[in-house]
């Protein structure tokens, strides 16, 4: 689920964190900098592992920064696929089950990874897994397992101007992550205890 993955890039120190430990400087700005960020195929940053290799500072000619070049391990969450994780069922449509955790919200269960026989109460809202003779509900804030099935990235480089139509059908999450629910142990927590 988490990774670790390694970074070369160039730290600048503003004048006003010239009164903590230089350390401490480049720590704050890489995780400033990358922390709860999305990488494009790379995953969400967490935090600051470790740094492996610093360059002595240099101040900007009329800047009065100092650059650093720094080369240190992220955090990264990334789970890979076919692994199974822990999530709380956020909200639910006939399209499927949106799961979040503490920290990432966008994961989407499709109505077809969802167990057999599982049908959407329409006026509860909720997902129903019918089997031998039992209704068991997804509820809302219930802890499910899901099996990663894959993974979508979504540029979010900025484009030019266009239509207020156009910028709904736009507003995709940097990275989402699709599950399933089809196999056992599967589901909500509470069904298998």
């Amino acid at each position: 689920m988490f990774i670790t993955t390694k970074i070369a890039d160039l730290v600048q120190i503003a004048p006003e964190d010239f009164s903590k430990e230089s350390f401490v400087a480049i720590e704050d700005n890489i995780n400033a900098k990358y922390a709860n960020k999305v990488v494009q195929k790379v995953g969400l940053f967490v935090c600051l592992w470790d740094v492996t290799w610093t360059s002595e500072g240099q101040i900007g000619h009329g800047t009065g920064l100092v650059n650093v070049n720094v080369e240190f391990e992220m955090v990264v969450f990334r789970p890979f696929k076919h692994e199974v994780i822990l999530a709380r069922i956020t909200h639910q449509t006939e399209e499927g089950i949106y799961l979040g955790m503490d920290f990432f919200n966008d994961i989407f269960v499709p109505a077809a990874e969802l167990p057999d026989n599982s049908e959407f109460d329409t006026t509860e809202k909720v997902w129903v897994w019918k089997e031998e003779g039992q209704e068991l509900y997804f509820d809302n804030n219930e802890m499910v397992r899901f099996r990663v099935i894959g993974e979508e990235w979504h540029d979010q480089t900025p484009t030019g101007p266009v239509e207020v139509d156009q910028t709904a059908n736009q507003l995709l999450p940097p990275y989402k992550i699709t599950g399933s629910m089809k196999e056992g142990g599967l589901g909500c927590c509470l069904w298998w205890e």
